[in-house]
């Protein structure tokens, strides 16, 4: 089948065509994304504005025009943490209804977590033991440990690199003061959840899912995305650490033009090392594996296995 997948994020609005069955590898076929970076459309009350609601339905209106231009049997539509928490996020999805027809589900902090993790047991498979897996998004940091495809713990942490940008550093780039505001309340929050992921068990394999964590093994030396889907990236706590350090006192502008970053996110990427300095410290990861899977291929595999099977067991 041929199934449509938008994922409206803090940072991207994404539209991914595939096909697939279940049982196998979903192929891309399509993909049309924008970086509407909604978290900046919030006002002081919390609400998306108005700009913020209009774009939005924009997209999903092309997108849907989209899908159907390439022939998507199924269409799915999921928003994270910036429609989750804006003061007006029911309005804002019944909006998006009664203008385009289609139904957006809002995925818990947890099921984020939840679904990324599946996306990266079945990339890695089951020799890989038990998995502990991170994903810093523009809202949120997910968390998630376990042997199953089902995580033992899933956590959910408002450590998202859009959001502290916002909130903790005003400067470009931002003071010293700044900085260590930022790296106290961040490990703060991760410290108050080692102790229940770890008591399941120590992971076989680290791994960091999401575009904060490709963009700085990048610039930690890691291979191009050119050079394939396939090629095995990773990121070490000791070039995490240089990095945290070094990116914090660099301006957006000059974080742009490293290998690997784009310009629409240089200006979070300094929060969002913070965040991959302070987890891997934390939780004593000596090096990270980069798994190309996250949260939407988690949503587009869990939903794959709903599909009736190919195989048939029926007695003849």
């Amino acid at each position: 089948m041929r199934l449509g997948v938008l994922d409206i994020g803090s940072n991207t609005v994404h539209l991914l065509v595939v096909d697939a069955h279940r049982g196998a590898r979903p192929i891309p076929a399509y993909s049309h994304k924008e970086e509407m970076r909604l978290t900046e459309h919030l006002n002081a009350a919390g609400e998306l504005s108005a700009e913020g609601i209009d774009l939005l339905g924009a997209f999903v209106e092309e997108a849907l025009r989209i899908a159907e231009d390439k022939g998507v049997e199924d269409f799915l539509a999921f928003a994270t943490s910036a429609v989750r928490e804006s003061a007006n996020g029911e309005q804002v999805l019944a909006r998006i209804d009664e203008r385009c027809g289609v139904n957006i589900e809002v995925l818990s902090g947890r099921d984020e977590a939840r679904l990324t993790f599946l996306a990266v047991r079945r990339w890695f498979g089951w020799s890989a033991g038990r998995l502990l897996a991170f994903d810093i998004g523009g809202g949120s940091l997910e968390i998630a440990a376990g042997y199953d495809e089902e995580p033992d713990v899933a956590v959910s942490l408002p450590l998202g690199a859009g959001r502290l940008t916002r909130d903790w550093l005003a400067g470009d780039p931002p003071t010293p003061d700044e900085v260590r505001g930022l790296r106290r309340h961040v490990r703060a929050e991760i410290a108050r959840e080692v102790g229940d992921v770890v008591r399941f068990g120590q992971p076989t394999r680290a791994v960091a899912t999401s575009k904060t964590f490709k963009q700085l093994a990048r610039i930690a030396g890691a291979a191009p995305s050119g050079d394939g889907f396939y090629v095995s990236r990773s990121l070490s706590r000791q070039d995490m650490a240089h990095w945290a350090a070094k990116l914090t006192t660099m301006a957006a502008a000059e974080r742009a033009v490293l290998q690997g970053v784009s310009e629409g996110r240089a200006g979070q990427l300094a929060a969002g090392a913070v965040v991959a300095d302070a987890a891997m410290d934390l939780f004593e990861v000596d090096r990270l594996e980069v798994c190309p899977w996250a949260l939407r291929e988690g949503v587009i595999l869990r939903r794959l296995d709903l599909l009736p099977s190919r195989l048939d067991l029926a007695p003849r």
